[in-house]
């Protein structure tokens, strides 16, 4: 007998020897960040207390990636120093990570990817990512099957990984999605089209040819595009081949597809479980730092595998402090739910933090207010100071009764104040020094060197035409707000209005814009969290446009209230966008009510608001009108009794309650309707919720709300009396029946006479 061959053991070791790289695109390639990043890159930025490219390390480790590689163009050292300092540069972890510094010239993903072909760093397939993800997914998986698919077909260069979501996810982007047509059973993708908040877009154009040769497509506009791409080795050769390549989604994908000469595929892999998404603006950096602590990241969360290594206590209602102890909270300050606070934070009486994350090392003076904000390390906020919906850089120092509103963004150094006023959106960062210092973050626009030709010094050489008062001390320069130019191109995805779905805490509400996959979900918005955007329009609340409403002095009781409610209207917005079960959306009620540790009634008070505000306001009212609240009520009415605690008065009581104060006050006995026509209240339960003192307004002080109080129980009268001449007219009938019945008995009486008569 012959020896054995080794072939397939040869093969099988080939296999196992072979290294999965991953390319990371450190550089942003724009300015959505500025001035926070005008001396640091952005993947640097801390994101719950760790730098967005810890983040990216942890993701591509859970994938089993055993190389990277750092493309970096603006803030070489400072990444060089990160990685260095990484636990995943230590021995022993298993991963290489080599930073790589691109050309002078290198102005986009496109440059870097040329650059990448330049230096044949790539000797397989390879997974390519930007330096600001955050993800869970295995994408250990998706090269596996993007491998054996490559074995089927060479030509095949790309698997793109794409999430399933709802029109509203408060991580899906309205400035820069796109319409994806696949081939429904081997998931090619066979049409690539970016749709722009503004200008909005509501067609799109599929190819004629692409529908005579695939007679099945699905034409998507639900995903996320988690910008995780397996990549063939010939990939980076197609971008040195076609330098107009710039971006890798508008130039790459979409010339791909649509060229006749490449012949090239590429497929997508929609990920069912798990969590990705990208910080590629304030607006996403808000909506996924409150995942993070909603914990939706997991195992990624702050007390189980935080990414800088830090070691956080999980308190009741997703609460994080850092465990080493040196966290100091007054004994009257307030630690609302979902919040972080970093190690040798110190916060002082009567303060209150809403919602927020807080650095290392930070102060936070006596009756501040930290809501909805998130406050980088070493920074201090001084005594009475509101800050709302805001990033704050490092080392920062906002001295007392200083106000900063709304979708502000401060960079590192700066100080304001005192008894300064930020405007919203306002903009602020350190004055330069005499000399060039750390450089430019440029977003891959100017090297460290090119320090004096960036933005901040023409910004700095306007600031005899700004009026605002930022304090007697204050360092800062003001950025302008973003205006349009007139040249400026609409098309181009940086322009200024479409910049605005981008802003944190900008509901954008003003522009007219729509997103043509949504309509056959019915949903409307405003914007945004949180979480419809096509098609006909209505107003409702958002995911991340509405701060806690919560007056100065409120008690910890009043405040962690409104925390619940808010909580409770997140988890049903996204329920409602994703068509949850009742039964899966029940689950998470009560898991919340449980963290929170709340009554039920408030819980059923949440959930009857949030489907009563679902329902939109017909012009016209009448049938169509009916039509609505009965299809809104069908589908999420059982909810209310799902939650535990069945109580229908109750449930009518909280409708009036609502309505009241609501504009959909007119609704509320067309509501109780449809209440009464799904079982989920009875005429009984309308009686007693009528007669009942809670329906007369009891307690309320004069005003508008008591008279609407008034008008509902009014509404409820009418509909009383119906059921009672329902009643009357039911006994009259009753009662005709029965004499008749008698006049028949009395007609076959005396035709039974007559015939005896006849008889004798």
């Amino acid at each position: 007998m012959g020896p054995k061959s080794n072939t397939g053991k040869e093969k099988l070791l080939d296999d196992e020897a072979e290294v999965l790289q991953a390319v990371i695109l450190a550089d942003s390639f724009n300015k959505r960040f500025r001035p926070l990043t005008t001396r640091k890159p952005r993947c640097l930025l801390p994101i719950c207390n760790a730098p967005l490219l810890d983040w990216t390390f942890e993701s591509l480790a859970l994938a089993g990636v055993q190389e990277i590689f750092v493309i970096c163009r603006s803030h070489p050292q400072q990444i060089k120093a990160k990685i260095a300092e990484s636990r995943w540069s230590k021995p022993g972890s298993g991963i290489k990570i080599v930073p790589i510094l691109t050309a002078k010239e290198t102005f986009s993903p496109g440059d870097a990817m040329r650059d990448i072909y330049t230096r044949g760093l790539v000797t397989g397939d390879f997974v390519l990512v930007m330096g600001d993800l955050v993800s869970n997914i295995r994408i250990d998986e998706v090269v596996k099957l993007h491998k054996e698919r490559r074995k089927e077909n060479k030509d095949v260069i790309m698997t793109m990984v794409v999430k399933e979501s709802g029109a509203k996810h408060r991580t899906r982007s309205k400035a820069d999605s796109a319409v994806f047509a696949l081939d429904p059973v081997t998931s090619e993708c066979l049409h690539y089209e970016p749709i722009m908040g503004y200008p909005p877009s509501t067609v799109a154009s599929i190819p004629r040819e692409i529908l005579i040769e695939h007679p099945d497509i699905e034409i998507r506009n639900d995903f996320i595009d988690c910008s995780i791409d397996i990549c063939s080795v010939e990939v980076p050769s197609l971008f040195q081949d076609n330098f107009d390549y710039l971006d890798i989604r508008r130039d790459f994908v979409h010339g791909v597809l649509t060229s006749d000469l490449l012949m090239k595929k590429i497929h997508c892999y929609v990920a069912k479980d798990g969590y990705a998404a990208r910080v590629q603006d304030t607006k996403s950096y808000e909506s996924i730092s409150k995942d993070i602590l909603s914990r939706w990241t997991f195992p990624l969360v702050p007390d189980n595998n935080h990414p800088a290594g830090h070691l956080y206590e999980h308190r009741r209602g997703n609460k994080y402090i850092d465990k080493d102890g040196t966290v100091i909270l007054a004994r009257t300050s307030t630690v609302g739910n979902n919040c972080l606070i970093g190690s040798s934070t110190k916060v002082s009486d009567n303060a209150q933090i809403i919602s927020s994350v807080v650095g290392q090392d930070c102060f936070i003076g006596e009756g501040a207010i930290i809501d909805n904000s998130y406050i980088f390390s070493g920074t201090t906020v001084g005594p009475g100071c509101v800050i709302e919906r805001s990033i704050i850089g490092s080392d920062v120092n906002i001295r007392e009764n200083t106000r900063i509103d709304k979708g502000s963004l401060i960079g590192d150094g700066v100080i304001v104040g005192p008894n300064a006023h930020l405007e919203a959106f306002g903009r602020l960062s350190k004055k330069r020094a005499s000399g060039p210092e750390d450089g430019d973050e440029n977003d891959g626009e100017e090297d460290d060197e090119d320090y004096a030709d960036s933005d901040e010094e023409e910004v700095e050489a306007a600031q005899d035409s700004i009026t605002v008062d930022l304090g007697t001390d204050s360092n800062a320069i003001v950025w302008p707000h973003g205006v349009a130019d007139e040249d400026e191109d609409e098309d181009d995805v940086e322009n200024a209005k479409n910049q605005r779905f981008m802003r944190i805490g900008d509901s954008a509400s003003d522009l007219a814009y729509s997103d043509a996959g949504s309509e056959s979900s019915g949903q409307e918005s405003e914007s945004s969290d949180d979480d419809g955007d096509f098609g006909e329009r209505i107003k409702l609340p958002t995911s991340t446009s509405t701060s806690l409403d919560i007056p100065d002095g409120a008690s910890p009781d009043a405040i962690a209230e409104e925390e619940f409610r808010n909580e409770v209207r997140l988890s049903l917005e996204r329920a409602f966008a994703e068509n949850h079960s009742v039964d899966n959306a029940a689950v998470e009620l009560k898991t919340l009510r449980m963290a929170s540790n709340v009554p039920l009634s408030r819980v059923r008070e949440a959930v009857v608001a949030a489907i009563v505000e679902r329902i939109k306001i017909i012009d016209g009212g009448g049938a169509p009108q009916r039509q609505e609240i009965f299809h809104v009520i069908s589908r999420w009415g059982p909810l209310i009794d799902r939650i535990g605690g069945v109580d229908p008065v109750e449930t009518i009581s909280a409708l009036q309650t609502h309505c009241s104060s609501s504009t959909r006050l007119l609704l509320f006995g067309q509501i109780v309707a449809a209440l009464y026509q799904t079982d989920i209240v009875e005429e009984s339960d309308i009686r007693k919720w009528h007669e009942s003192p809670v329906s007369h307004g009891l307690g309320l002080p004069p005003g508008e709300r008591a008279d609407n109080h008034k008008k509902c129980r009014e509404i409820g009268s009418r509909m009383i009396q119906q059921f009672d001449e329902q009643d009357e007219d039911s006994e009259e009938t009753e009662d005709e029946g029965e004499e008749g019945s008698d006049e028949d008995d009395d007609e076959d009486e005396d035709s039974s006479s007559e015939e005896d008569e006849g008889s004798d």
